[in-house]
């Protein structure tokens, strides 16, 4: 079983659940991206020229389909990509909430920033760019969509969606949501095209930037076209995100939120925690709450609401799972839980938990995009910091501590775009998302996320004459 199946024209996405076909779709010609471009281009022209009254009050209608249409939206992210159904609802609940978020916010984001240098006036202005492409994963096939599209439309640019083949369903049905709550045709568009032809989307003239959700591999790829042909990029990568529980940490509470922390939707998240890293005096406690909570997760049909775990979304990613666990065991790992694929139909895969891990092993070096957690034993919060610092990878970081100003000081320490301490690292429309290092560069979200598309113009007018 594949993710999806292809012809010289077409694809066809494939159930990861069971390993059946669901839908083919025709791959977009050069006469239809085209096409796509043109009426993109050209809706720009007008689509900038609106009032920010007007995009806020679509923003508002697109959170109410979204609402309207859960179940239906739900329930083709949990056929495309195996996402539990009660957490693909949730997905698309978050994706009003970002709509709501910034047609609340927008003229706030926007407003000029004023500043004084002895000229009658002098201020800095956010101004659209134009098209941007978007590259977006299978993972949150829905919101990392809406999370880059929705400012970028506040702001006057519009916006066309290359999103990953598996979720080809899910990238037309955004396009739909878009066109049914009233933004005009261009706005937001969806291709299906193979990843050889995004050369050819990024070098076009009417492209004016782009945006990348993936791999390190996609993102260095992308940034080297975007860089050929001098476009704005911004890149959101991988992650090795690590959950830090020091010795003062309430243990019960970290181990029940370590367990959604890695294994909410089947442990497929850039932001997902990877490496837990644990102080020696309260490392055999953490470990066997861990273990209880990931023992009571229900794997199985992911329509099924009392599955809290579905499948893998490809076979070849169970594979590589597979791969960095074996291969962490041979370097003396121990097995605390799982390790290994399900005897059944689909791509599924124990959740399983790695003890006394170190650097150098698999599962610490490389990013583990699925249900296995490395656990890793310090002496110290001293040698914590390190140990997490010790990645190419620079997301997210938790912190667990009771003593929560020593907290917010290590925080300081961490490289990484984001830390939380005492809760799980999350997304947030109301705060700026993105990483450092190999985790890519650029931000999301926020009022950082809404500028990031723009041409920030100093607009300075002279005093009269005498």
């Amino acid at each position: 079983m594949s993710a999806l199946t292809a012809s010289a024209d077409s694809i066809t996405t494939v159930n990861p659940a069971t390993g059946e076909p669901l839908q083919s779709y025709m791959l977009a010609t050069a006469s239809g991206i085209d096409d796509a471009l043109r009426t993109a281009h050209e809706t720009f022209l007008r689509w900038r020229a609106t009032s920010l009254d007007e995009r806020a009050g679509l923003l508002g209608k697109l959170a109410s389909h979204f609402r309207q249409n859960a179940r239906d939206y739900a329930r083709t992210i949990t056929l495309e990509m195996g996402k539990t159904i009660v957490e693909a609802e949730a997905e698309v609940e978050k994706c009003a909430w970002a709509c709501e978020y910034y047609a609340e916010h927008a003229h706030a984001h926007l407003a000029d920033d004023r500043v004084e240098t002895g000229a009658l006036l002098s201020y800095a202005a956010y101004r659209p760019l134009g098209i941007v492409l978007a590259i977006m994963p299978w993972n949150f096939p829905f919101f990392q969509v809406v999370r880059f599209a929705v400012p970028a439309l506040a702001a006057g640019n519009v916006a066309i969606l290359k999103h990953a083949a598996n979720v080809s369903g899910c990238g037309l049905e955004l396009q739909r949501a878009f066109l049914e709550s009233g933004f005009p045709r261009g706005a937001f568009s969806a291709i299906v095209i193979r990843p050889a032809q995004v050369e050819s989307l990024i070098a076009d003239p009417r492209v004016c930037a782009v945006t990348l959700t993936g791999s390190e591999a996609a993102g260095s790829s992308v940034a080297a076209m975007a860089g050929k042909y001098l476009k704005k990029s911004v890149l959101e990568l991988g992650g090795s995100d690590s959950f830090i529980v020091l010795a003062d940490a309430d243990i019960q509470t970290a181990a029940k939120t370590a367990v959604r922390a890695r294994f909410q939707n089947c442990g497929q998240s850039c932001i997902a925690a990877k490496r837990f890293i644990v102080e020696s005096d309260v490392y055999d406690d953490f470990c066997d709450a861990f273990v209880t909570g990931a023992r009571a997760i229900a794997v199985g049909d992911p329509q099924d609401r009392s599955t809290t775990m579905g499948p893998m979304a490809r076979a070849d990613l169970v594979d590589d799972l597979r791969r960095q666990v074996q291969s962490s065991l041979s370097m003396e790992a121990r097995l605390m839980l799982g390790g290994h694929r399900l005897e059944r139909p689909g791509a599924f895969f124990e959740p399983t938990i790695l003890a006394d891990v170190r650097p150098g092993m698999t599962v610490f070096d490389e990013e583990t995009f699925g249900p296995a957690a490395a656990v890793v034993r310090v002496a110290s919060a001293d040698e914590a910091i390190d140990v997490a610092n010790a990645s190419p990878y620079g997301l997210g970081n938790s912190v667990w501590s009771r003593d929560v100003e020593r907290a917010e000081s290590l925080a300081e320490r961490l490289q990484s775009g984001l830390v939380f301490v005492n809760s799980m690292t999350a997304s947030d429309p109301r705060l700026p998302f993105g990483g450092v290092k190999r985790s890519g560069y650029g931000r999301e979200l926020a009022h950082f996320g809404i500028r990031e598309f723009t041409n920030v113009q100093t607009v300075s007018v002279a005093r009269s004459s005498p």
